[in-house]
């Protein structure tokens, strides 16, 4: 991409919801249940009937379960409606070990092995925590099994900890993208903002989103510093020291990484000592949780993100009915609204289901994980949140990325997006490119994001 950021930020506008791709509409593929009255594909070959084991860990307890909860019931509702067709073509029901990821990084890796050695779990899939993936991928290659994380988005997962992987692949954005939005939504929303302050959670999402949105930030508003930084560790429940001495040291605008439970704790306290009013708010992950989690006395006027890539009113009604049917049964199914990881774990069932139905038909029979595999690398589908497209060089997922301001609704008892503000990105534009070197090779940046963002994004 060869643009300077006047043309890159005028080329965005704002949309209500009509910036779906149009490729999309071509996918041969989609994650939903077959239209009523529609004929199932026709299955070649013999198919056993032994049900299809996956394992699935994330956080089933504490403030990171604002996240986890959400990606166990897109799974189990992806599972219950392919299982309502019979199964995985027409004969394989899935089956789901839950594990929670609060055990740690130790014990995921355990439960892990024990799926697979003791369980003979034919899938993987789940992880909230960017400290798992890096941990787990390399030992996901190492058993061979097929993996699917629905979240952990670190760069580190395919830049270094699995740098050509086989069996590991991601459905959500990887991380890079949410530091890079939130920049793009702030610069283009606060153009004269260029005192900036960081609170992130102190571990690897957090320095890879203060690093990714400075990097971007810094081209689009020149002139642009650093003023502040606040380092919580992740699960701090008293953020007072932080807040006193983020207005102590006046920036214009803030980039806000904290997630989950803990996000909720910091907006609550930190609206008791006037922050909002006193500097521009940018988030990564305000709208990542549950969407009830975020009360009414939330501030309007944030950037929320969602990790880049859902939030449940985009597309607006009508313009995606996928989503709009998946909204529906979602919230008929758990009487609530779906997040950003009920997408990632329901789309992720619907391409192991996409793979299996087209490696079938191109060979027939049950096909083995190479043909799976195979198949995952350059699919595309239709996803609640639009087309994803899993590259096939470093088997993560893509999809357009999005984020909107906050504003209170009628219909809702919680913040959503006001509709005139939301921002959709091309994730094209701000992502490194296939074959960009990795870390250690060329470059000692922190991800392959980092070195594009430096030399090339925006030259």
């Amino acid at each position: 991409m060869q643009m300077d950021r006047r043309t890159f930020l005028n080329s965005l506008g704002v949309t209500a919801g009509a910036a779906v791709a149009a490729s999309a509409m071509s996918a041969a593929y989609f994650a939903g249940p077959r239209p009523a009255h529609a004929a199932p594909p026709r299955v070649k070959g013999n198919v056993p009937d032994r049900p299809y084991k996956t394992g699935h860990i994330t956080f089933l307890t504490g403030p990171a379960n604002l996240l986890g909860e959400p990606g166990r019931k897109g799974h189990i509702m992806a599972a219950e409606e392919i299982n309502a067709e019979g199964g995985l073509l027409g004969k394989r029901r899935i089956e789901t070990i839950f594990a929670d990821e609060a055990a740690g990084t130790d014990a995921n890796v355990r439960e892990l092995r024990r799926m697979k050695l003791s369980e003979s779990i034919d899938l993987f899939t789940g992880i909230i925590s960017s400290g798992n993936t890096p941990a787990l991928g390399p030992v996901a290659e190492e058993l061979g099994v097929l993996t699917m994380f629905n979240d952990g988005c670190t760069d580190f997962l395919f830049d270094k900890a699995v740098p050509n992987p086989k069996y590991v692949f991601r459905v959500t954005n990887i991380q890079s993208a949410d530091g890079v939005t939130s920049a793009v939504g702030a610069a283009r929303a606060w153009p004269q903002a260029k005192r900036v302050a960081s609170i992130q959670p102190d571990y690897s999402y957090g320095r890879n989103v203060h690093e990714h949105f400075m990097l971007a930030y810094q081209k689009l508003v020149p002139g642009a510093t650093s003023v502040s930084e606040a380092w919580p560790k992740l699960g701090t429940t008293d953020f007072t020291s932080h807040i006193t001495k983020l207005i102590s040291d006046t920036p214009e605008v803030l980039i806000c990484g904290v997630w989950g439970g803990d996000y909720v704790a910091f907006y609550k306290q930190a609206l008791r000592y006037g922050l909002f009013d006193r500097m521009k708010v940018a988030t990564t992950l305000a709208f990542g949780g549950q969407p009830h989690a975020i009360g009414k006395d939330h501030p309007e006027g944030v950037l929320a993100g969602c990790h880049a890539n859902y939030f449940f009113t985009y597309p607006a009604r009508g313009r995606w009915p996928l989503n709009d049917s998946f909204v529906e049964r979602y919230f008929k199914r758990w009487n609530e609204y779906p997040s950003f990881e009920s997408d990632g774990a329901y789309t992720s069932l619907y391409l192991i289901k996409a793979a299996v139905e087209k490696a079938n038909q191109l060979a027939g029979g049950w096909p083995d994980d190479d043909m799976i595999i195979a198949m995952l690398e350059g699919m595309g589908i239709n996803s609640p949140a639009g087309y994803v497209y899993i590259r096939p060089d470093n088997h993560q997922g893509y999809k357009d990325a999005v984020i909107g301001m906050t504003k209170n609704d009628p219909r809702y008892e919680f913040p959503v997006w006001d509709p005139a503000s939301i921002l959709s990105i091309p994730i094209r534009d701000i992502t490194a490119p296939p074959g960009w070197p990795k870390p250690g090779t060329t470059h000692n940046e922190s991800t392959a994001a980092a070195n594009w963002l430096k030399t090339t994004w925006l030259t």
